[in-house]
């Protein structure tokens, strides 16, 4: 075992799980497991002793659950958490995101499944990201706001209007959150939204941030037309675009089953490059925290027709990589804290909407206000 290998604890009341995971994460010689616990209490238990530089943590356990534990983990020690779960914890596994786990893994169906290797790739490689986040700056940030749930309004479709894109990873959910709680009713755009997330947990995770939101919210379908004051999830597993409808003049979302982009699928990079081509100077593209690179070509694409960039600060972000790469284009206009995003999308979107045919110039002060 490597010195300085980053020290693992994995959670899980299966035995035989417990033994998978710590033989694929032993495989890697930069990672040693110093220890298993069968439920939550025996780990809270361990950590003092064993001072685990990760955790993993199964979410269906008896006596105290996994997001029992997690939640007493964030209050007593802080420490990163890679959920490894089953397909069918989906809603309990966007509740472990929205409290502070960095990120999740789908369990192997078996020791000898088919895809084992992948499995081990993803649970070592988000493990090793999981060691690297800035954990105190986001949890700062999840403490920054609750959950309300807020009565919703149906918008009325314009044909002309600004529009914002949004790309996230690592973190995404967290920071989403945060952003979409701070825009309000009457927003003047839609929000497209591309988080790399597997297909079955997009739906769950765009019902999830629909009840705590003021906008509306819903995994997108093919053909749905934007509308202000709807948030638009892209579905896992396939591309998102936007494309122009000729015939009707207005925009919508097409969805394409075509091969993964920077290794995702969908790619903010593709959602950017479709919208630099329907609706360049209207667009406002935001990249915030995630691994990797994807956003950065579209950003760069977008900023050449015209319109307004965004990204996240490393200070704010759990992972400064999207962001980073978006930045070191050179085409991004405003990098920020996390905090100051909504504020100021309010401003660039009532500005924007102010600029469009038929909108009367004077209207970005009294736009500003219903932001407040």
């Amino acid at each position: 075992m490597a010195a300085g290998a980053l020290r693992v604890l994995v959670v899980d009341d299966s035995a035989l799980m417990r033994q998978l995971i710590a033989d694929l994460l032993n495989s890697d010689p930069e990672i040693e497991v110093v220890g298993t616990a069968r439920d939550g209490w025996e780990a809270l238990s361990k950590i003092e002793a064993l001072r685990p530089t990760v955790v993993t943590l199964d979410l269906a356990m008896p006596q105290l659950s996994g997001l029992d534990f997690l939640r007493m983990l964030t209050m007593e020690r802080p420490l990163p958490v890679v959920v490894v779960t089953g397909i069918d914890d989906t809603a309990t596994t966007l509740q472990a995101l929205e409290e502070g786990a960095v990120d999740f893994v789908l369990k192997p169906s078996g020791p000898i499944s088919g895809d084992i290797a992948k499995v081990r790739d993803e649970l070592v490689a988000k493990v090793k990201l999981a060691a690297r986040v800035n954990l105190e700056e986001m949890l700062r940030a999840l403490q920054g706001r609750t959950a309300t749930p807020v009565p919703q309004e149906a918008q009325a479709p314009r044909p002309r209007m600004p529009i914002v894109a949004i790309g996230a990873s690592t973190g995404g959910p967290q920071a989403l959150r945060w952003v979409l709680q701070g825009l309000p009713r009457g927003f003047q755009a839609p929000v497209l939204v591309v988080q790399h997330m597997p297909a079955a947990f997009t739906r769950p995770f765009a019902e999830r941030m629909g009840r705590a939101i003021p906008l509306r919210t819903r995994e997108a379908a093919e053909g749905d037309v934007l509308e202000p004051g709807i948030v638009y999830v892209a579905p896992g597993g396939v591309h998102m675009k936007v494309r122009h409808n000729a015939r009707t003049g207005s925009l919508q979302i097409a969805l394409e089953d075509s091969p993964p982009v920077n290794g995702v699928r969908p790619s903010v990079d593709v959602l950017f490059r479709s919208l630099a081509e329907v609706a360049g100077p209207e667009v406002i593209a935001v990249v915030l925290t995630g691994m990797g690179e994807d956003g950065a070509e579209g950003i760069r694409a977008l900023k050449a027709r015209g319109a307004t960039t965004v990204a996240q600060d490393a200070r704010s972000s759990m992972v400064f990589g999207m962001p980073r790469a978006a930045a070191e284009t050179g085409a991004v206009d405003y990098v920020l804290p996390l905090k100051e995003i909504p504020e100021v999308l309010i401003r660039l979107v009532a500005e924007k909407a102010a600029s469009l045919p038929g909108r009367r110039k004077g209207s970005r002060a009294s736009a500003r206000e219903e932001g407040r």
